[in-house]
């Protein structure tokens, strides 16, 4: 079956809210191609979702689709060529609008997350903060939720203060909620930990900054491959997240941002579709999103994340929640059995993101070995220095498992778990 410009669509599998165990995960399993693949001579084990997702074959098929029937630029030609590619792009645009309940004019189509939080930097706290005013951010962001904050802070003279959290890996509300003081212009916070799974209250701690004038940040690329995101009740200022890790393509992602904001703000990059006229002595600017949308975007890119948010849509990702949360129930009931083997990250909120450390084995050595066996694990600091710091160690092994992975390969990953132990003696 096939939609606007060839588009495959995924195979309906249920309908959303009903039941997880309605849906034949088996069958959901065999549209990932590379799923199927052998490793060092094994099955391949996939639990690195968290590094980036595997895409259903609807979403590779569309992709390939859009090169060999309808390459062209879009919002540029009036020819057929460019009046499917601008068509199916803007359709995609809408999609993910629907996706997170929000309009389609208010989201902004880019690289990912840390195009999207530099924009917000750049763009918005740039121009407006200064000497006095303070940015807080949590103990456990990312990277792309720190970086550009202090890149604002070396130009601007602006303090950066950190929210702490619990030894389990929770926010520690009360703290945070008290450092919410006047000085404070902007908090930036993970929906998700990148490191830990934890899902943090964004809705209450967004009201509580929102009622105190704060503007808030959050970064949402660990949860839209794991729930249900409704960002228009959520009620932060800026919500971004990442393609990539919810089944679509590489080098996209998208910025929400309220109307207010995106009006106010002025033009991140300069260049081409991000203007009304253009004039030596000066330049009209299009409207949002568009005047944050300059050169030739990510179009096959984009086309094929609206492809992934039609197939998460006909899993329902209340489906997609409660099967990752069986899944990391049993994954964490394994591991807490196995000798020596140490959790980072206990908070009773989690999705299912796991980082843990064998005792006397560094986390590279680890993944490595486990990789001979077929297992794909990330191991690092994960792009969180911060919070390796706080639990005292250099770095942890992360498995990250998604809705395809099944209660098979926790078994298999225990047993290959053992089988290096022994090995490391």
């Amino acid at each position: 079956m096939t939609s606007f410009a060839g588009q495959p669509q995924a195979r309906p599998q249920a309908q959303t809210g009903s039941p997880a165990a309605t849906i034949d995960w088996a069958r959901v399993r065999a549209d990932f191609p590379l799923l199927q693949r052998e490793v060092n001579g094994k099955p391949l084990l996939y639990f690195d979702s968290a590094n980036t997702g595997q895409k259903p074959a609807s979403v590779i098929e569309t992709v390939d689709m859009f090169y060999r029937r309808h390459n062209a630029n879009v919002s540029r030609a009036v020819h057929t060529l460019g009046s499917e590619a601008t068509e199916a792009y803007e359709a995609a645009r809408a999609k993910l609008a629907s996706f997170t309940n929000v309009r389609a004019d208010d989201l902004i189509l880019c690289s990912g997350t840390t195009f999207a939080i530099n924009l917000v930097a750049y763009s918005w706290a740039l121009p407006r903060l200064g000497p006095g005013d303070t940015i807080l951010l949590t103990r456990m962001e990312h990277h792309a939720n720190i970086v550009p904050w202090q890149l604002v802070a070396a130009r601007t003279g602006v303090t950066i203060k950190v929210a702490e959290i619990t030894p389990e890996g929770a926010l520690d509300l009360d703290a945070l909620y008290a450092a919410l003081t006047p000085d404070v212009k902007l908090l930036g916070l993970a929906h998700v930990s990148n490191v830990l799974g934890t899902v943090n209250p964004v809705r209450e701690i967004c009201r509580e900054a929102r009622r105190r004038g704060i503007v808030t940040v959050v970064d949402g690329s660990q949860a839209l491959p794991h729930m249900p995101v409704d960002i228009a009740a959520i009620g932060s200022d800026f919500y971004a997240f990442t393609g990539h890790k919810m089944c679509g393509p590489t080098g996209t992602g998208v910025l929400w941002a309220r109307r207010e904001h995106l009006d106010a703000m002025p033009p991140f990059l300069g260049g081409g579709e991000m203007i009304k006229e253009v004039r030596f002595d000066g330049t009209v600017f299009n409207d949002a999103p568009h005047k944050f949308e300059a050169g030739t975007p990510n179009i096959a890119g984009h086309i094929g994340l609206g492809a992934a948010v039609d197939y998460l849509s006909s899993l329902g990702m209340a489906n997609v929640a409660a099967r990752e949360a069986e899944l990391l129930a049993h994954f964490q009931e394994e591991l807490r059995a196995v000798e020596g083997l140490r959790i980072i990250g206990t908070a009773p909120a989690k999705a299912a993101v796991v980082s843990f450390l064998l005792e006397g084995t560094h986390a590279h050595d680890l993944a490595t070995l486990l990789d001979l066996e077929g297992v794909a694990v990330r191991s690092g600091h994960h792009c969180a220095h911060p919070l390796m710091q706080f639990f005292g160690v250099a770095a942890t092994c992360r498995a990250s498992l998604a809705f395809y992975n099944t209660h098979e390969e926790v078994e298999r990953f225990i047993a290959a778990l053992h089988k290096v132990r022994k090995l490391l003696g």
